[in-house]
C-alpha cells in the first residue's frame, strides 16, 4: 500500500505536485496565522518529506511570498478577463469590483497575514507594485474613454475613487456587509464621482 502511494506521489508533475504544496500552506494561514506555517507542518499537511518541500522553495519566504504571487497572480487573470468581457464601463466597474471583494471575503485574511510579513512584503513589493501600476493605468485610460477628461484629472479621480473599493473590501473581510451590496455602492460612487467631473454628460440617477 505504501508504495503504491508513493508511485502515485512520484507520478505527480512538478507544477501540479508545487500547487498541491501551496495549497497546503494556504490552508495553514487560514487555520492558525503565519505562526501555524512551518516547512514541516506544510510537509506533514502534503505527505512529503521536508527535503522535497526545500527542493520547491528553498525558504519559508519563498513559500510565502510564492503563495501571495500566485494568489496576486489568479486574481489579475481573472480580472482582465472579466475586463475584456465587459460591454460598458459600468459594467467593468461592476465585475472587477465583484472579483476583488469576492477575493477579499474568501482569501483576504490570508492576503492580509502574507502582506503583514515583513520578509515576505519585501520579496513582492516590486510584483506588487507593478501589478497595481498595470492595473491603475488600465482604468485611468477606460475612464477616459468614457468621461473625456484631462489626463492629469482622471488620474486624481481614479486614484481616489479607488479608496473606495479598498474600504469595501475591509468592511466585507469584517462581515460588515456582503459583497452584493457593497459591489453596487462602490459602482454607484465611482461613476458618480466621475459623472460629477464631465460638464457634457448627463448625471446618474
Amino acid at each position: 500500500m505504501r508504495a503504491q502511494a508513493a508511485s502515485r506521489r512520484t507520478r505527480l508533475a512538478p507544477e501540479a505536485r508545487r500547487n498541491l504544496i501551496l495549497d497546503a500552506t494556504a490552508a495553514l494561514i487560514l487555520e492558525g496565522g503565519l505562526s501555524a506555517v512551518s516547512m514541516e507542518r506544510v510537509a506533514v499537511r502534503v505527505a512529503v518529506s521536508k527535503g522535497l518541500i526545500y527542493n520547491y522553495f528553498p525558504t519559508r519566504d519563498a513559500l510565502l511570498a510564492a503563495l501571495l504571487r500566485r494568489e496576486q497572480t489568479e486574481l489579475r487573470e481573472r480580472g482582465m478577463a472579466s475586463a475584456l468581457e465587459a460591454r460598458s464601463f459600468e459594467a467593468l466597474i461592476r465585475q472587477t469590483t465583484r472579483l476583488y471583494l469576492e477575493q477579499t471575503r474568501d482569501r483576504g485574511a490570508m492576503i492580509s497575514a502574507l502582506l503583514s510579513d515583513p520578509s515576505v512584503a519585501a520579496l513582492m513589493q516590486d510584483d506588487i507594485r507593478t501589478d497595481r501600476d498595470k492595473t491603475f493605468r488600465y482604468f485611468v485610460q477606460a475612464a477616459r474613454r468614457e468621461f473625456h477628461l484631462p489626463l492629469e484629472l482622471t488620474i486624481a479621480a481614479v486614484d481616489l475613487l479607488s479608496t473606495v473599493t479598498g474600504q469595501a473590501g475591509l468592511q466585507v473581510a469584517r462581515k460588515q456587509m456582503d459583497v452584493g451590496p457593497a459591489t453596487e455602492i462602490c459602482v454607484d460612487l465611482i461613476l458618480g464621482g466621475l459623472s460629477r467631473l464631465d460638464p457634457g454628460r448627463p448625471l446618474r440617477d
